[in-house]
């Protein structure tokens, strides 16, 4: 089938014929209808802070059908409507059996591998030569080979093309705020980064009714598409001579009473923690900092009754709940086409890269 194989860092993606191997123990094949481009595969992509894996098909936001299942797979069959999710959800592990982890052992995101777990080896081949995966998806291909514990079986009245964002950034922000800020109607909520995890963050505070929702982003020119979801107020904290968590303390007499941060800068998570108010104020960072960051914050903001929390995938369960999120949207409950800026063919591909790059979408 064709792919779009990532020869080189930073090189546009090249249209190849791909040989792409049946699915062995525990895997399931799936024909890709429909894949969104996330800041992540940009990331790696680059390669400019992580060890280069190439030649790499990219890709891990996506919507399919199942074309074959391999040994051992019960739960999944040809014909199923699926997200391949870049974590998992073996069942086994303990934090599989927790209700507070979606952390799973076995299937936990690594970005290092480019083969199968079950054997190391690659399913991708061109001319007998390995084509490494990444996260375990590699969605950028008309058909992969998926870990059955990083598939969702979602309902098969769901548009692909829509809910194929469900399985990476969306969930992500959403579920930072629903399932770990958890702001209660009324309140007020600060997002810290208003790219489209930062957005769903938004819509999750829309959806839980917070009365005041305001952005904080470097780049004004996000605060007017910001306002669809939810936004209500905005930060540039360039705009400001004085710390961004002393704006939003005086904005908001004292703190917000809880905070979403969105961005992976480390200021932006001492800022998130720090603009919480005392007493009950919940920060959740959701970023994904540089390797020599450190948190530094005086340690009375913790003896007042400030709490800080991290969150991995919106703490969603990949196969448990991500198809509750599907059906959120398909109750209308959830808007998605407002994420969608671009549709274009598979061929045009390195056009969605040049767009993220640019900041176009």
């Amino acid at each position: 089938c064709k792919a779009a194989v990532a020869w080189e860092a930073g090189k546009p993606l090249v249209m190849e014929e791909v040989e792409v191997a049946p699915p062995q123990k525990h895997e399931v094949r799936i024909k890709i209808l429909f894949t969104s481009l996330c800041h992540t595969d940009v990331y790696f992509w680059e390669a400019k802070g992580q060890t280069p894996l190439f030649p790499r098909i990219f890709g891990h936001e996506a919507g399919g059908i199942v074309e074959s299942v391999g040994e051992g797979v019960t739960d999944l069959q040809p014909g199923d409507h699926v997200l391949p999710i870049f974590t998992g959800e073996c069942g086994d592990c303990p934090h599989c059996h927790s209700e507070e982890s979606n952390m799973c052992d076995l299937l936990r995101i690594n970005t290092e591998r480019g083969g199968m777990i079950h054997d190391g080896e690659s399913r991708f081949s061109i001319n007998g030569k390995p084509i490494h995966h990444f996260l375990g998806t590699s969605t950028f291909s008309e058909y992969t080979v998926v870990h059955s514990g990083q598939v969702a079986k979602i309902n098969p009245d769901a548009p692909l093309d829509k809910v194929c964002i469900v399985s990476c950034g969306l969930s992500t922000g959403l579920g930072a705020t629903l399932n770990v800020a958890k702001p209660k109607k009324g309140q007020s909520v600060a997002i810290f980064g208003l790219g489209a995890v930062g957005l769903a963050a938004a819509e999750g505070a829309r959806i839980a009714g917070a009365s005041r929702i305001i952005g904080v982003d470097l780049n004004s020119q996000r605060f007017d598409q910001a306002k669809e979801f939810g936004v209500t107020e905005f930060v540039n904290p360039r705009d400001h001579d004085k710390p961004v968590q002393q704006v939003i303390a005086e904005m908001t007499n004292g703190g917000v009473d809880r905070s979403v941060e969105c961005t992976g800068s480390v200021q932006a998570m001492i800022q998130a923690f720090e603009c919480v108010h005392d007493g009950w104020g919940v920060a959740v960072l959701v970023g994904v900092p540089s390797k020599d960051d450190a948190f530094k914050t005086h340690p009375m903001n913790f003896l007042n009754e400030r709490t800080l929390k991290g969150t991995f995938f919106g703490n969603y369960k990949p196969k448990t709940d991500i198809p509750g999120v599907v059906e959120k949207y398909m109750n209308k409950e959830l808007e998605l086409e407002k994420f969608i800026t671009h549709t274009l063919p598979f061929s045009e591909i390195n056009k969605a890269f040049d767009y993220m790059l640019k900041g176009e979408s």
